[in-house]
């Protein structure tokens, strides 16, 4: 009985392992299963739901009884498994079959996809994809466990969701929520990971916070036991105070940031209602923090003082205008301030009477900073504006050593140009009261260890041979050669990665006669460089740390890549690695060398507290699994500190959110002294509070030369030091190069101090020079657009997405190309009018209908055609709206026209 629905449950057996919970069926097993059955499938569930639902189904099809299917279904519809019950009635798994690659993908992602999460924001949008009792598990597990467990939770659940929209409901979801850090670890087209690029490295600062001072020292205090500034920092203070817009350059750990609080109260006492302070901080984390700090410091200091936070995940809930009218300070982050005066409700800087930038440093290029400024400086030389009604300026940093430079002169350009892009007139540095400064400013002791480099291991010339084959068959699908120009291109460097990304970027607009064959070569193109990304990741952590974790690295990506059911290509990839990895761990005398530092320094301090600053998330991963798996120093407990992460997707721990870096970082303050190591990366958000600790490693870690100064800032106990662990010569040269490029900044700043008119006339000149580029922009005329059609093309596989004709320009605020999933965009709404997609053109090709050229661009305002304008006219009354993300775009786009 029931033969042919026990056959196909056995054969269909692992969708329904993939989606199914026996617990939520429990009504069903009670009814058709012996009480011992179901408290065995309930015990084995909790510890492992697959295992659980395996024992659940071998069960049923031993099932005789009358009617069980049938009740089976029932249950299923009744809980909410409308999907697989759905799916059992037809025997059609297609669509489940179909949320493969995104459960994939979420599964690559998931340990940093929990971190970046607000579950609870995304209940409310995502009840269409869940089951309720899913939902009331994790609204109750976030009330009792937390917001991380609760997003475990949540995470497990949409890979088991059964619905075929769960991914675009998920997508959808993040960015209404504005979950943006999270929504970018769900675009699967790359993984570049940008913490690999030394040349970005050198430019992206971990940059870090003061929040609080040491105790007063006597006669510190004033009478009702208040704190005063220390007599440095009065002396940072001074030229604000007397009126002058003022670069305050002074070293990590001083209370710059006190400081500024003193410039705001003796603001506010000065212009009395007509003060108006805006702070800006680079950062969203470092927003929440000084925006605690202000509201605790003018609670007690004058409670009348009105202070309002105003960051990016608020936008679109509070008014800009509504904020300046009821508040004397604001706390911001500059891009805030960049779109209030781009759409008015800041109609010019004059409205304000104190910009504060803290890590002013950043104002350069396209930075929001510069944007503030550049307004700035249109309204102060632009004839006939009243310069007095301009807010007073003050910039916060650490150093002013921007740029690249050569010699002194050089740098006191550099110098002016910043001053320059911030209106300064003084740089205020410690001069008169150095000493109380070195009584508070411990500048850390430097050494350098230079480490004898890793002999070749049998591990590297593997993994060079199946880079070599990899490339050797993608020279018969296409000659790749012709495809970049770089060359010099050595395994397992950082110009191998950019050589990887200059190859998929030309793939983008390689045009073939055959179109068929110019999709497949396309195709194969891409998967053979991210295999050879793979290794090249591959090679570089197995020279920084052990062969094992280079191996687990790559044994991590091929089984997802198996995993995830690809094409021919990726399975002859697969079976490269499987036939020739087979090679053991040698040591690396670069870890040898970090164990022995570590070591002597715990066995002489037990309190000791480091810092260990590594290149990328992958090696910061690799070193922490190394220090819990070492007998000697698995007590230290490492907690690991890194950036939000980008589009790299399948990094184990790719990203953190502001709760998780607090998290580790709490454990790191705790006076149980829970965790006495912190591993961090170079693009760890600006502005995040690392404690005080008096070991700084920088391990193969070199920057510029404001780098230097900031992560030498971090050992700022008495007695501390600052080592450079590395292979390499250049590395330690070139940071002994920095420290003499410090000291040429330090002359140069001295010497700018000494001959006030001089810089004032330099940056004057700089000032007017830059305004006319400015004005000279302005008059370019935008370039024409054509009218002619064309289309355009998924970057990736080169099929069909739509045509130019096709597309409309929405006035409001993600979509999948059906071949390969390609990301081409989001899904928005407007007015009652559901599911509008709106694509992204970087995951495009143009590709001109009349000549066939193809073309890529990055931003909708670099394209060379026309878009019409939206007009609900064009939307028929017999227009259906896209049900699925994954569903041919051109269906809707050709109902609007």
């Amino acid at each position: 009985m029931y033969e042919v629905e026990k056959s196909n449950l056995k054969r269909c057996s692992e969708y329904v392992v993939q989606v199914l919970q026996p617990s939520y069926v429990r009504n069903f097993m009670t009814a058709y299963l012996d009480r011992e059955i179901v408290e065995r499938i309930l015990s084995e569930e909790t510890r492992s739901v697959t295992s659980a639902v395996q024992v659940f189904l071998d069960q049923v099809c031993l099932l005789e009884e009358e009617g069980w299917f049938q009740a089976l279904l029932d249950t299923l519809q009744a809980e909410g498994y409308n999907g697989l019950c759905e799916a059992l009635e037809k025997w059609d798994f297609e669509a489940l079959e179909n949320t493969r690659p995104h459960r994939v993908l979420l599964d690559r992602i998931e340990p940093s996809f929990t971190k970046k999460i607000r579950p609870n924001e995304l209940l409310g949008h995502l009840r269409g994809c869940l089951l309720p009792r899913e939902c009331e598990e994790i609204q109750a597990i976030n009330s009792q466990k937390g917001q991380i467990a609760a997003a475990e939770r949540l995470t497990e659940c949409l890979k088991r969701s059964d619905k075929h929209n769960w991914f675009k409901l998920l997508k959808t979801a993040l960015y209404d929520c504005e979950q943006h850090a999270a929504l970018e670890l769900l675009d699967p087209d790359t993984g570049h990971d940008e913490e690999m690029d030394t040349e970005t490295m050198t430019t992206i600062s971990f940059q870090y916070r003061e929040e609080s001072q040491e105790p007063m020292r006597d006669g510190e205090k004033d009478r009702q036991g208040e704190k005063k500034l220390r007599h440095y920092q009065r002396e940072l203070a001074d030229p604000v105070f007397q009126g002058h817009n003022t670069i305050i350059c002074a070293p990590t750990g001083c209370g710059k940031t006190v400081v500024a609080l003193e410039i705001c109260e003796q603001h506010l006492q000065a212009k009395g209602k007509e003060a108006k302070i805006v702070f800006m901080a680079t950062k969203v984390d470092v927003f929440d923090q000084q925006y605690k700090l202000f509201k605790d410091h003018f609670l007690q200091k004058d409670p009348d003082v009105r202070i309002e936070g105003f960051c990016g995940n608020q936008e679109d809930t509070l008014s800009m205008t509504v904020i300046m009218e009821n508040n004397d300070i604001i706390i911001l982050t500059p891009q805030i301030l960049v779109n209030a005066m781009t759409q008015g409700e800041v109609p010019c800087l004059s409205c304000f009477s104190l910009l504060i930038l803290d890590e002013c440093h950043n104002t350069t290029g396209k930075h929001p900073y510069n944007m503030i400024m550049r307004s700035y400086l249109d309204a102060k030389l632009d004839s006939g504006q009243n310069q007095r009604r301009l807010p007073q300026i003050v910039g916060l940093t650490a150093s002013v050593g921007i740029g690249s430079f050569k010699n002194q002169s050089e740098a006191e350009d550099n110098i002016c140009q910043l001053c320059g892009n911030l209106d300064a007139r003084v740089i205020s540095t410690v001069q008169t009261h150095i000493d109380d400064l070195r009584h508070y400013v411990h500048t850390p002791e430097k050494d350098f260890y230079l480490v004898p480099k890793r002999q070749a291991n049998p591990f590297t010339r593997i993994i060079y041979d199946i880079m070599a084959k990899i490339e050797g068959l993608a020279k018969r699908v296409y000659n790749i050669e012709s495809l970049s120009s770089i060359e010099n291109r050595d395994y397992g460097s950082q110009k191998y990665e950019q050589w990887i990304v200059d190859v998929q970027k030309k793939c983008r607009v390689l045009h073939l006669k055959d179109q068929q064959e110019e999709s497949r070569v396309c195709r194969a193109l891409f998967n053979y460089t991210e295999h050879l990304r793979k290794y090249n990741d591959a090679l570089i952590i197995n020279e920084d740390a052990r062969t094992k974790d280079a191996l687990e690295y790559l044994s991590a990506f091929i089984e997802q890549v198996k995993n995830a059911g690809h094409d021919d290509t990726e399975r002859q990839l697969t079976t490269y690695f499987e036939g020739t990895v087979k090679c053991l761990s040698k040591e690396n005398p670069k870890l040898a060398e970090l164990q022995f530092i570590l070591e002597e320094q715990y066995r002489h301090n037990e309190e000791t507290k480091s810092v260990l600053f590594v290149r990328t998330r992958a090696l910061a991963d690799a070193l922490r699994k190394w220090i819990e798996e070492s007998d000697s120093l698995k007590f230290l407990k490492p907690g690991v500190l890194i950036g939000r992460g980008r589009k790299s997707s399948q990094l184990t721990g790719s990203g953190m959110t502001l709760t998780s870096k607090k998290g580790v970082l709490d454990s790191f303050k705790n006076l149980d002294n829970q965790s006495k190591i912190l591993i961090a990366t170079s693009v760890a958000d600006e502005g995040i509070d690392i404690p005080q600790c008096n070991l700084v490693l920088m391990y193969e870690y070199v920057g510029n030369v404001v780098k230097m100064v900031q992560v030498r800032g971090r050992g700022r106990a008495q007695g501390s030091k600052c080592l450079l662990i590395s292979d390499k010569k250049e590395m330690i040269d070139k940071e002994k190069h920095n420290m003499e490029k410090e000291k040429i900044v330090e002359k140069a700043v001295k010497n700018l101090q000494a001959a006030p008119e001089d810089m004032l006339q330099k940056i004057d000149i700089f000032q007017r020079r830059d305004k006319i580029f400015r004005d000279m922009e302005k008059c370019i005329v935008e370039r024409p657009r054509t009218e002619g059609n064309y289309e355009l093309l998924c970057s990736k596989c080169k099929k069909h997405g739509c045509f130019t004709e096709d597309i409309r320009k929405l006035q409001t605020k993600k979509l999948f190309c059906k071949h390969c999933g390609f990301d081409w965009g989001i899904v928005a709404s407007y007015n009652t009018i559901p599911d509008l997609p709106v694509i992204k053109i970087d995951s495009f090709v143009v590709k001109n209908c009349v000549t066939g050229q193809q073309r890529y661009y990055r931003k909708w305002k670099e394209v060379d055609f026309t878009i019409k304008t939206f007009d609900l006219s064009e939307i028929v009354t017999n227009w259906i709206p896209c049900e699925s993300l994954r569903e041919p775009r051109v269906r809707f786009l050709r109902a609007l026209s």
